[in-house]
């Protein structure tokens, strides 16, 4: 099956990176730009949601609705209220600040997974708290006292960017992504336990380097109704270029599509139907795909 991607907003200054489907528009985040757009498929237009989001990377909604972000520039995961106020959703990993969140997903039991890479832009503000010695996928989830606890999830990862969790919350998807070419490049499937904590984990796809530079990985993950999942990632710079990987739920490659524009960062369905893939880039554009009959 072939897929057809239409540019549908942009270019805007800087990377378009976050996006979720909020019912009948795509929302999406404009990172440097510290901004989140709307776009409307009946108007055909992008608009401005909110300004100064402080660098916001990707976003998701609560089991309550919430639409929550991760705010890279503040170091911390915010939830963006109606009113127009913003709200930390944060907590202290062993009494000390997490590093730079990049993407995150919720959980049927309202817990917050979210990868924490570490990042060469700095964080606003005093330099006052250093980064933590380990780059992590951690998770947020509720105590006793109602509170926001953190905990650790993966220990062996360097560079975690998009995450994913399956429609039966068995299977944490990570992309491993980080930049030096004598480093693995992998899209990890882990086995999630009851108890929380991950298991083994299956290599579904290698990132390798050529001549022009080491090849860029997945960026950004999200399913369709049957459970597949959807990974963007690659770039023109090198290696086989910008695609869209389809995996069925036995983690099996069933599609591989090229993608009309370059350096895809985030994905999410949504449309009337549920089957448009919109996707962003890092040239600041969104785009929305179909599959052609």
């Amino acid at each position: 099956m072939a897929w057809k991607f239409e540019r549908v907003a942009g270019p805007f200054q800087g990377p378009a990176n976050g996006v979720v489907w909020d019912g009948s528009g795509a929302i999406f985040s404009l990172m440097e730009d510290m901004r989140l757009l709307r776009y409307d498929p009946k108007t055909k237009e992008a608009k401005e949601l909110r300004k100064y989001t402080n660098r916001v990377n990707g976003l998701a909604y609560g089991r309550g609705g919430e639409l929550l972000g991760c705010q890279e520039g503040g170091r911390r995961l915010v939830e963006f209220a109606s009113d127009g106020r913003m709200f930390k959703v944060d907590a202290l990993l062993d009494g000390k600040y997490h590093n730079h969140p990049c993407d995150l997903a919720v959980d049927k039991a309202g817990r917050i997974w979210f990868s924490d890479p570490h990042s060469a832009t700095l964080a606003f503000g005093p330099q006052i708290f250093p980064a933590l010695d380990h780059a992590s996928v951690l998770r947020l989830e509720k105590n006793e006292r109602n509170a926001w606890a953190m905990k650790r999830v993966t220990f062996d990862t360097k560079a975690p960017r998009a995450i994913l969790l399956s429609a039966d919350e068995k299977t944490l998807y990570v992309s491993e992504n980080p930049a030096r070419a004598d480093d693995k490049r992998e899209l990890r499937a882990y086995a999630l336990r009851e108890d929380g904590s991950v298991g083994d984990y299956a290599v579904l796809l290698t990132f390798g380097a050529d001549r022009r530079g080491p090849h860029r990985g997945i960026e950004g993950l999200c399913k369709d109704a049957n459970g597949n999942v959807y990974a963007c990632g690659g770039s023109r710079a090198s290696g086989a270029g910008p695609l869209i990987y389809v995996f069925n739920a036995d983690h099996n490659l069933i599609g591989a599509h090229p993608f009309a524009g370059d350096a895809p960062n985030r994905c999410c369905f949504g449309g009337a139907d549920g089957k448009t893939l919109f996707v962003t880039t890092g040239d600041g554009c969104l785009y929305a795909g179909m599959p052609e009959k």
